[in-house]
């Protein structure tokens, strides 16, 4: 009698992760769903979709239609530490973190795998839209999803190569509307269901910066507004409240529309401008950047692909990796809102090379005299 391997899938409640059930079920794996929950219950994603009661419900008919084991796992303690005060130290420092690039590789591919090894399954899979496919050594590589409006391989740069060994991520072959479509004709109850993505990060007033400084008790910073002058042109209740790039919501009337250029926290200084070419970068320099395949040789600058930011065309550029795994990306034409604290990842046509933090924005050479 042959064992059928074991697989985790996340099932969130939502129709990706209840396609990639059906789908692995019907490939042979022996499939376990597993819901986490990521807040305490009562807490604002409790009355959400995503992790909290509507979720676990969904998740739970899901399983039910398909005969399958459904867990629900508390992991809001790991989420809490690893993925929200993390985004608070971002916040704090004047940085505009991307939780989600956190939470994939901290909780969604590190705590649902480790809890799926105590129930002997050899891997986890998820619904998202990226492809796993292995190099000519045979090592698995993350590529792009077929659906370019749902490619989600951004926000899996930072796994480490033994998690995407131990990954599956069936949906990537496939689009949305497929997807949909699949989920019809298995007559799942939840084959209409809204998206959800992000909703794990929603909060009912002040927006995430605010909720993550009182869930930490973390001290607001007022300070001043400047212009590129250094003149002052308003007041303002924390740097933790701005982004880079930023138009809307800033309390900071200029007479004209006004953009955040700079966020200086260690003097609580947020500088605006009403020229949108001075948000425009040469390039940007990276922290903590993860490659998928063997580093590339320190010094040596190879062209490239790069997003700085989810949702963003991906920009030609020249990467040149450093020392204490930092990189420097020098884009091939100007980039607006380069945003210390996001995701910058590299891409060699639908390959994902890595990806690291965004230290800072290069500026533009001063135009000559």
């Amino acid at each position: 009698m042959t064992t059928k391997p074991r697989i985790i899938v996340g099932l969130s409640g939502g129709v990706d992760s209840a396609v990639t059930a059906a789908l692995l079920l019907e490939r042979g794996w022996d499939v376990v769903g597993v819901t986490l929950r990521l807040q305490p219950c009562g807490g604002t994603a409790d009355r959400q979709s995503c992790c909290g009661t509507d979720g676990v419900a969904q998740a739970r008919a899901v399983a039910g239609q398909l005969g399958i084991p459904h867990y629900v796992v508390d992991c809001h303690e790991q989420f809490t530490e690893s993925v929200l005060r993390r985004c608070w130290e971002d916040y704090a420092s004047g940085r505009t973190p991307n939780p989600c690039v956190l939470c994939n590789r901290h909780v969604k591919f590190g705590h649902l795998l480790e809890f799926g090894r105590t129930l002997g399954a050899e891997k986890v899979a998820t619904g998202h839209y990226a492809r796993l496919l292995p190099d000519a050594d045979g090592r698995i590589r993350l590529h792009r999803g077929v659906d370019r409006n749902k490619d989600q391989s951004y926000f899996l740069a930072a796994l480490t190569p033994e998690q995407l060994a131990a990954a599956e991520m069936p949906l990537g072959s496939f689009t949305k509307e497929e997807v949909r479509r699949l989920a019809k004709e298995r007559g799942f109850v939840n084959a209409e269901r809204r998206e959800s993505q992000d909703i794990c990060f929603a909060v009912d007033e002040g927006g995430f910066a605010e909720y993550l400084r009182r869930l930490f008790n973390g001290t607001a910073r007022p300070g001043v507004a400047v212009d590129g002058e250094g003149r002052v042109v308003g007041t303002h209740g924390g740097v933790h409240l701005f982004t880079v790039g930023q138009r809307k919501g800033t309390g900071i009337a200029m007479g004209k529309p006004a953009w955040v250029r700079e966020i200086r926290a260690d003097s609580a200084t947020v500088v605006m401008t009403t020229d949108g070419r001075d948000l425009e970068s040469a390039g940007l320099l990276a922290e903590a950047v993860n490659w998928h395949g063997a580093p590339p040789p320190e010094g040596a600058e190879f062209p490239c692909e790069v997003q700085a930011r989810y949702r963003q065309q991906p920009i030609p550029a020249f990467i040149t990796p450093g020392p204490g795994g930092r990189a420097a990306v020098r884009f091939a034409h100007p980039v607006k809102a380069v945003t210390p604290g996001q995701a910058a990842v590299f891409y060699q046509d639908d390959l994902l090379l890595g990806g690291g933090w965004i230290l800072h924005g290069e500026p533009l050479a001063a135009d000559p005299k």
